[in-house]
């Protein structure tokens, strides 16, 4: 069982007629991968607004569609690019004892107790999220990765710092395990390179037009002479 519930309703309404469910505070869904034709359905918008943004993409959420229960995972969430609200959703059935995948959130913890923090260095994340395979049951909430053993810029978390729960395996194991998932940098050093680069581009962009000059100068001088 999940601790994700939402309850849905099948409808009939398709096409450019589901604008009418949006505007009674319905979002229109389809449920794929279950036995038989997806299934068309729809939900009040606080609710399942609610459930998306617990579960996200790697909890399983238990549907119950007119009083049938469903697992499933959210497959996909399409929202209005202006206003961001959630026009429809894509869920995923699944079974409790079946392999699924996964996107799961990469949680970086205790990089204010190491030694690169105290150098007052900083930690990029590069990477916010991979996918893993495992039973529903075991599919975590976040990776968890502890970063306070970092001390200098040479040091950062790869895809081999990843610690997986038992039962959980990387959906694409042929990830460089040596793939940045976090790198420590310093800003001060980055600033002086910035801007000593911009010196060298003023430099440069002055000499080019010295140069310019010069050469618009030439004629006039030999027709002088």
């Amino acid at each position: 069982m999940s601790e994700d519930k939402l309850s849905l309703a099948k409808r009939e309404l398709t096409g450019k007629k589901v604008k009418s469910l949006r505007e009674q505070g319905l979002i229109p869904s389809v449920i794929f991968g279950g036995k038989g034709e997806p299934i068309l359905a729809q939900s009040e918008y606080v609710a399942t607004e609610k459930v998306l943004l617990n579960a996200g993409y790697h909890s399983p959420i238990d549907l119950d569609i007119d009083g049938k229960k469903q697992m499933a995972l959210v497959k996909t969430v399409h929202t209005d690019p202006v206003k961001r609200t959630i026009l429809n959703v894509e869920f995923q059935a699944i079974s409790a004892d079946q392999v699924v995948e996964a996107t799961t959130p990469i949680e970086i913890v205790n990089f204010e107790a190491s030694d690169a923090n105290k150098a007052h260095l900083t930690l990029l994340q590069v990477m916010e999220e991979i996918d893993v395979k495992a039973k529903p049951a075991d599919l975590p909430e976040s990776i968890i990765v502890d970063a306070s053993g970092l001390k200098t810029v040479e040091d950062g978390i790869t895809i081999a710092d990843l610690k997986l729960p038992k039962g959980v395996e990387l959906a694409d194991k042929e990830l460089d395990p040596e793939l940045a998932v976090a790198n420590v940098y310093d800003p001060a050093q980055e600033a002086a390179e910035r801007e000593a680069e911009a010196e060298a581009d003023k430099a440069a962009e002055e000499a080019r037009a010295a140069e310019a000059e010069a050469a618009a100068a030439a004629p006039a001088e030999e027709k002088a002479e």
